[in-house]
């Protein structure tokens, strides 16, 4: 693992190592003095998934300027809920506001969370991406603002989903804030901010990377339905998680386009289980070649393995100069030439430290208080849309156009708004305990 990735902030480690309440107030300052006329309208948060990704974004929630209450939570396994109330309670007691009777198991515990919730409460979704369309449609049905984790769908039909309930969002006035966080670091903002304005001029190739050790996983236990233990491995099988390159390797896909300003066109790769032996669904390696309107190219690696070189970031090219940034690279560079070398650096940022898990929560809650517009789900819903192409073109070993796969109808798992936790998984295993993997060449993606 490359020094970079270990020294990056993730939620878990920040919330560990620094008070996100006082982050949240820092952070705050910057944001619209107009706050203080709404800060007394206290705004009631559930959490739906809560593992770490889900307990840290709670934590930074009730961080926000204002008086806020987490009211319900809801999840599937009832070791979750209660270690996340626990931790949460431990530095939130005030805030935490979760009695039995507000806390739900089960595949409908969503809806419950949700439906005693007043309107314009926040609802966290952080469950495995698969349900993320599900979860969003009915929380903006219900009237909420939502706060929903990468990533965001794991086929066409999911994305058509959350594009719909982003356009109903915008017109009941509710906000939509996304977990791509990196949109919101402010010295990668500036980096890109001034890539934009010609600074390594013009943007010619996009390389996006993330290259580590082994995905975890966790041997089926004697007594757990096959269902149970793939949520809980849910990062190890692609109909929950839509593959490694989409949900490990969004981020960067989404800094390159970015930087780019605009989305690709379409993609070809490769990809395969060179070393990975668990019994699960995950290719152990990617390689995408995505091209843009214009000619150019973005390359995407996305590797987990033991002893091999690690790094985690994007590197982009342009006809002057080039940068190194994104997600996994806390400091990003521009540089002279295409040699990125300690004396050709042009910038790199200089200002504070910053943590941009706080700060696009202290962004949706004040959205929330200003009753400005907020609402980041096209965005995010395209930047998934990458990642889906991308792993359709690499299974397949196909190319495959934008337009082509966002128009198909291929669901990973049919009927996942009927499933309970009674219900079969929607992939098993064969007599050998082997589960399907996709072969390029023979797997059908459209």
């Amino acid at each position: 693992m490359s020094t970079s990735e270990r020294t990056s902030t993730s939620r878990r480690d920040f919330l560990k190592a620094s008070s996100t309440a006082l982050a949240g107030a820092t952070l705050l300052g910057a944001l619209s003095a107009r706050s203080y006329a709404a800060e007394q309208n206290t705004i009631k948060v559930a959490l739906i998934g809560c593992g770490g990704r889900g307990t840290g974004a709670a934590a930074n929630a009730l961080s926000t300027k204002g008086p806020t209450t987490l009211w319900a939570m809801a999840d599937v396994f009832d070791d979750r809920l209660a270690a996340s109330r626990q931790g949460l309670v431990k530095q939130f007691e005030k805030q935490v506001d979760v009695p039995s009777d507000r806390q739900f198991l089960g595949m409908d515990a969503y809806r419950k969370a949700i439906d005693i919730l007043d309107p314009g409460s926040v609802v966290i979704l952080a469950t495995p991406p698969a349900f993320r369309p599900i979860h969003l449609e009915y929380a903006v049905e219900k009237g909420m603002h939502v706060f929903m984790e990468k990533s965001f769908a794991v086929d066409a039909p999911g994305i058509r989903r959350v594009l719909r309930a982003g356009d109903a969002a915008t017109k009941k006035n509710l906000k939509i804030a996304g977990g791509l966080m990196s949109r919101h670091y402010k010295p990668l903002e500036e980096a890109v901010d001034k890539i934009h304005n010609g600074a390594i001029g013009d943007v010619i190739t996009c390389w996006a990377y993330r290259e580590h050790g082994p995905v975890a996983f966790t041997p089926k236990k004697n007594g757990t339905s096959d269902l149970a233990h793939q949520i809980r491995n849910y990062s190890c099988f692609t109909w929950l998680n839509g593959s490694f390159l989409l949900d490990w390797l969004i981020h960067n896909l989404d800094v390159s386009c970015w930087v780019k300003d605009a989305w690709p066109v379409s993609a070809q790769g490769q990809g395969g289980r060179q070393v990975r032996t668990d019994a699960d669904q995950l290719f152990d390696h990617y390689s995408v070649e995505y091209t843009f309107a214009d000619g150019t190219r973005l390359m995407a690696q996305g590797r987990h393995m033991a002893g091999c070189w690690g790094f985690f970031g994007d590197v982009i090219h342009g006809t002057k100069g080039s940068a190194v940034l994104g997600e996994g690279q806390l400091q990003p560079r521009l540089y002279r030439g295409h040699k990125q070398t300690a004396g050709n650096v042009l910038w790199q940022y200089k200002g504070p430290s910053f943590h941009h898990y706080q700060y696009e929560h202290d962004l949706l809650f004040d959205a929330i208080r200003q009753d400005r517009p907020y609402n980041e789900a096209e965005r995010c819903a395209k930047a998934a849309m990458t990642g889906i192409l991308g792993r359709m073109a690499a299974e397949s070993g196909s190319q495959v156009t934008w337009d082509e796969a966002l128009a198909s109808n291929l669901e990973l798992a049919p009927g996942l708004d009927q499933l309970t936790m009674q219900s079969p998984a929607p992939v098993a295993p064969d007599a050998n305990g082997r589960y399907p993997v996709a072969m390029p060449g023979i797997t059908k993606v459209l």
